[in-house]
């Protein structure tokens, strides 16, 4: 079996491929079981006659589609003969030829947690689906890449612009898929005590020799704060793809705030309802124009991106080691007011760690 088969036949979520012509093509094991059939039975079958939404998505295809961009569609009703509707989550993503892949997230297996954890399992199966693609998709592009160099060799002019446009735009989308990789390779985080004033002086200082150059960043932190146990390297990649949005979002001239602050009783919720202490609080802060309402609460989610040519990975990214940490990661956001608040577990004390 092939490597793409491979991670098709293991993609956590169902995951169908869709013809152009709106047609079932293919089915992983996990949608052959929440659609009662087998591969075989399904390939070839209208996706509509399949399956039935409670909403009509032909739009959404269309769109999908069009703007050649992932898709996602919130809270559908999702029907097979003879069974009650079933809530899910739908995600679109454009394949080769005007194909689309249909990923399926029932909401009853992601309803009770929380939005982190609810992220990354969104997150792990459309990086998933993505990592699938991506080597078959990066073979082609470097042919593309090395055809318009040798093309721009004897060219002048505009046709010499093109060729450069088709060179820098194929070298973006190897970017990205890199990003997808790098996303999917995270190795678990390496836990120790952290002195998170360190963690987050390293990243001030970076921002501000970067893409935080033009703007203020003021540090409002709890000197008596104890140490946090975490992967310093990870907590600084963190830190530094908020502050990246910060500053793009504040702008020339804007205002950072780096906060920290210890609640002793804040806890992340847990099946066993006693909840997980998370005390240390870092809280990054920007003056810029804050997040829209209607996609604040996708943010941790990867693909989603308020800006224009963004990945969606950067904050995905944030979700997911947050989670590995057992950590929590959320945002409130108004005009002139966009916080990002990273909430972590204290390192053990001494005598914890002997017992």
């Amino acid at each position: 079996m092939k490597d793409a088969d491979k991670l098709w036949a293991s993609l956590p979520l169902p995951a169908l491929l869709i013809g152009a012509d709106d047609r079932i093509e293919a089915v992983n094991p996990a949608a052959e079981q929440l659609l009662m059939g087998s591969e075989k039975s399904l390939a070839g079958k209208p996706l509509f006659e399949a399956v039935s939404f409670e909403n009509a998505l032909n739009e959404a295809f269309e769109r999908a589609r069009r703007e050649d961009a992932p898709l996602f569609v919130r809270d559908v009703g999702l029907g097979r003969s003879g069974r009650a509707l079933e809530r899910c989550d739908l995600q679109l993503a454009p394949y080769e030829a005007a194909r689309m892949l249909l990923l399926i997230t029932p909401l009853a297996q992601v309803s009770n947690l929380p939005k982190g954890r609810r992220a990354k399992t969104a997150a792990r199966s459309v990086i998933g689906m993505a990592e699938m693609l991506a080597h078959e998709i990066k073979n082609p592009l470097a042919g593309i890449t090395g055809a318009a160099q040798l093309l721009s060799m004897g060219l002048r002019g505009d046709d010499l612009e093109l060729t450069d446009l088709i060179v820098a735009e194929s070298r973006r989308i190897v970017k990205l898929l890199e990003q997808v990789e790098e996303f999917g390779n995270l190795s678990p985080p390496e836990l120790a005590p952290v002195n998170l004033h360190d963690v987050l002086d390293r990243a001030r200082r970076s921002a501000q020799l970067g893409v935080g150059a033009d703007v203020q960043i003021i540090e409002e932190y709890d000197p008596s704060l104890p140490e946090a146990w975490a992967d310093a390297d990870q907590l600084l990649q963190v830190l530094l793809n908020l502050l990246k949005n910060a500053a793009e979002a504040a702008g020339a001239g804007g205002v950072i705030r780096l906060r920290t602050s210890y609640e002793h009783g804040f806890r992340l919720r847990t099946e066993d309802g006693l909840g997980r202490p998370l005390p240390l609080q870092i809280e990054v802060i920007d003056n810029g124009r804050g997040i829209a309402p209607d996609m604040i609460d996708d943010i941790f989610e990867p693909f989603v991106s308020g800006r224009e040519n963004g990945t969606g990975l950067g904050l995905a990214l944030t979700a997911k080691i947050m989670a590995a940490h057992e950590g929590w990661v959320s945002v409130r956001s108004e005009p002139g007011a966009t916080v990002f608040r990273l909430s972590l577990p204290r390192a053990p004390r001494a005598t914890e760690k002997e017992s």
